[in-house]
């Protein structure tokens, strides 16, 4: 994340005029830039041109990015105007996570006036894939064969569009993968798509 998507991003960013002070952080799948300007500037005239360099770093962003970067305006003196801390007795942390991210925080950021809704605490849900080599190996399959299959079967894209003269809609379709299915299965799924 460093390299590949905050070094095009810092580079078309430091050509911002008013610019005191970059920082930036990359975990794995995210990547955080703050930018300080300095007091005269303009902040509505700081935005637009913070979103001219994203623009301009696009080209430079790898191809594969689930989508485009995005920014903030906030003010980094300001406390925290509210704290919620949600648990509950039937979920487990991951799916009430998951409702925070999804739905609490989506909602809160449609109210007029909020700059930053920040949600921790826990992590979405993952899958994890256990690979017998050996057995990979007798269909004639490599972890790269695994790799590809997984990533086209887990892409949150849309299937296609229904469209007349004056509407377009896109037909979605949520087939991430949520939970693990070890079934006999899957293997020669793999091997057929791969002859």
């Amino acid at each position: 994340m460093a390299a590949s998507v905050a070094a095009p991003l810092e580079r078309q960013l430091g050509h911002i005029a008013g610019v005191s002070e970059m920082t930036s952080a990359s975990y794995l799948g995210s990547s955080s830039i703050t930018l300080q300007f300095e007091l005269n500037r303009n902040i509505d005239g700081a935005a637009r041109d913070v979103q001219a360099a994203i623009n301009a770093a696009r080209a430079n962003l790898p191809a594969n990015l689930p989508g485009n970067p995005t920014y903030r305006k906030v003010n980094p003196a300001d406390a925290p105007i509210m704290i919620l801390a949600l648990t509950s007795d039937i979920y487990d942390r991951g799916k009430v996570y998951d409702a925070a991210s999804t739905i609490i925080q989506q909602r809160l950021l449609q109210i007029q006036g909020v700059g930053q809704v920040n949600i921790g605490g826990s992590s979405l849900p993952g899958v994890r894939v256990d690979v017998n080599p050996t057995q990979l190996n007798s269909f004639g399959l490599g972890l790269e064969d695994v790799r590809l299959m997984l990533s086209r079967q887990n892409a949150n894209l849309p299937k296609g569009q229904l469209a007349d003269d004056s509407t377009t809609a896109n037909i979605l379709a949520n087939d991430q993968l949520l939970k693990p299915k070890t079934t006999g299965r899957s293997l020669s799924a793999i091997a057929t798509a791969r002859r």
